[in-house]
């Protein structure tokens, strides 16, 4: 509940304290008093969109204040805790301040904040309604969360909102894997073509170097091997260097004995070399072997050799590369797989996750059903007190396609009325006159007020346009529902007025110092409320008869 309100400097009021209490509190006076202000005043408090057109004229900034005690177990507390912000528990006290130059600052309990969060933290504890209100109750968009309040059931509406961004998050992969593996499968017959040919070529790192050392050996092996056969027959020849060194050792072995001794050192030098010869000629014939080959071996290396060197080419990288690439070609085959098993998987989660949700809409479709039907009962329970005993209020839940579901559920809710037996229903601002339409607000508000948390309900002219015996409902349900949170309602009425806890006025002032005009608000004691209400009654000549109108019905 509102516990204090502090504005200054805002329009026509200069400085304006009120503290209130809990129940019905009454704030009344004549058009044109400045009623209005004060609620621009709490809506800046609460978020509301104002600039400096609202800041007093000759003023540098204009600032309100409103303290409040709210409730251990309101849901604002967690909002303020995700926010990190400090604050005594029970009360929470927003500021706004609005600068000459337009701009604004936001503080909850003196820590500053954006005027956004303070919008979020404001409209949970107080709400403002009129005749002519846009929002919540008028609005169909909000009737879903008004209807999701007074049911109660936030565990499964939280299952509902995890289950849709599981699955959200779920077909968001999905569509990732599935585009991939669309574009790998595009390029997948170029993959396996090129990896037959590897496959089949089967390259080895080193071996085009090694194939290119073997082939120029043999090329050059062929020529060296016919120059050695030529010397090698040359030294076998019949006038070889062997033939004649073993003629000229015998010779001379011939000879050594006619001179014992003389031709030792000849015939030794000579069978040394004889023998070396020997041994030279058993090298060169060594190697003339070691130097044939098979032509064809020649041929197979140089194909092995090219094929190895085309394929470089073919893929713009070096011989040895290629079992790189090959690892390569194997892999995206290898992705391709595990892609497809990976959309599969995906697919069976996206399904059992779209299971889960559309199992736990259904639940949410059924509780909301259930809790529409609770709530037209209570709503049309109240409206024979406000006189509306032909008229029928009922929640409409318009069931969306499948596909169109989302967080929020499977279904549109919209609060629909008749106002004569037999009529159509149809939506409240178009169905509904002035009167009736206020009326039907009150009885939902009631209704819906045994449940909600908000602190404090402000109803700005709710029984415009109906007076007598209905105006005598209109107050008797607010205070009904005044036992339910704090109102404070503006209003024209005195039947509404009477039943008030406590009353406060509102009027006008011309400021003696400045000459200018202001907006005061005064709280009323026992005699000056009742001249308020006779003043309500009668009009502006207060009569006896007026007096003893408001005695009767402050006796309520």
């Amino acid at each position: 509940m509102i516990v204090s309100i502090t504005i200054r400097d805002i329009v026509l009021i200069d400085r304006l304290q009120m503290d209130f209490e809990d129940g019905l509190c009454v704030l009344s006076g004549e058009t044109g008093a400045g009623k209005s202000i004060l609620l621009s005043g709490i809506g800046l408090a609460i978020g509301d969109r104002g600039g400096r057109e609202l800041i007093r004229h000759g003023k540098d900034k204009g600032s309100v204040c409103v303290e409040l005690k709210v409730g251990k177990d309101h849901k604002v507390w967690p909002i303020l805790d995700d926010q990190g912000l400090d604050y005594e528990e029970g009360t929470i006290i927003l500021r706004r301040v609005i600068m000459k130059d337009g701009r604004s600052r936001a503080f909850i309990n003196d820590q500053s904040i954006s005027v956004t969060f303070l919008k979020a933290v404001g409209e949970s504890l107080i709400e403002i309604h009129g005749q002519h209100d846009e929002r919540g109750l008028l609005n169909p968009v909000g009737h879903r969360n008004l209807l999701d309040d007074f049911g109660g059931y936030t565990e499964l509406q939280a299952k509902v909102r995890k289950n849709y961004q599981t699955l959200f998050d779920l077909k968001s992969a999905l569509k990732s894997e599935q585009d991939k593996l669309d574009i790998a499968k595009q390029d997948e017959d170029y993959i396996r073509h090129n990896l037959d040919e590897l496959e089949q070529l089967s390259p080895v790192i080193g071996e085009e170097e090694k194939l290119a050392k073997e082939r120029t050996k043999m090329m050059q092996g062929e020529n060296l091997s016919e120059g050695l056969g030529g010397l090698l027959n040359k030294l076998l020849s019949d006038k070889g260097v062997d033939t004649i060194l073993r003629v000229t050792l015998r010779k001379i072995e011939r000879m050594s004995a006619q001179a014992p001794g003389l031709l030792d050192p000849v015939s030794e030098s000579l069978e040394s070399a004889a023998n070396e010869t020997t041994e030279a000629i058993a090298q060169l014939e060594t190697i003339i072997r070691d130097l044939e080959f098979n032509p064809y071996d020649l041929e197979n290396t140089e194909e092995r050799l090219f094929s190895l060197r085309a394929a470089a080419r073919k893929h713009h990288c070096q011989a040895d590369g290629l079992v790189a690439l090959k690892q390569e070609f194997e892999d995206k085959l290898g992705a391709l797989k595990f892609g497809d098993e990976e959309v599969r998987r995906l697919s069976g989660e996206v399904n059992k996750a779209q299971v889960k949700f559309e199992e736990n809409v259904d639940k949410l479709s059924r509780s909301r059903l259930k809790m529409a039907t609770l709530l037209d009962e209570q709503v049309n329970k109240e409206l024979p007190a406000l006189k509306m005993d032909k008229a029928k209020f009922k929640t409409f839940l318009e069931p969306f396609e499948r596909e169109q579901w989302t967080a929020e559920g499977g279904e549109r809710v919209d609060f629909r009325v008749s106002t004569n037996p037999g009529a159509p229903f149809g939506g409240l601002i178009k169905i509904a006159s002035g009167g009736e339409l206020s009326r039907f607000i009150l009885a939902l508000k009631v209704v819906l007020a045994r449940r909600t948390s908000v602190a404090t309900l402000i109803f700005n002219e709710i029984d415009q346009g109906v007076g007598g015996a209905v105006a005598s409902a209109v107050g008797e349900r607010l205070a009904e529902l005044a036992k339910n949170a704090q109102i404070l309602v503006i209003t024209h009425s005195p039947q509404v007025a009477a039943r008030g806890a406590s009353h406060w006025l509102i009027n006008k002032s011309m400021s003696g110092a400045e000459n200018t005009v202001t907006t005061a608000v005064t709280e009323l004691g026992k005699e000056s409320r009742r001249e308020e209400i006779a003043r309500m009654l009668a009009g502006a000549e207060v009569t006896k008869e007026a007096r003893a109108a408001a005695d009767n019905l402050l006796k309520w």
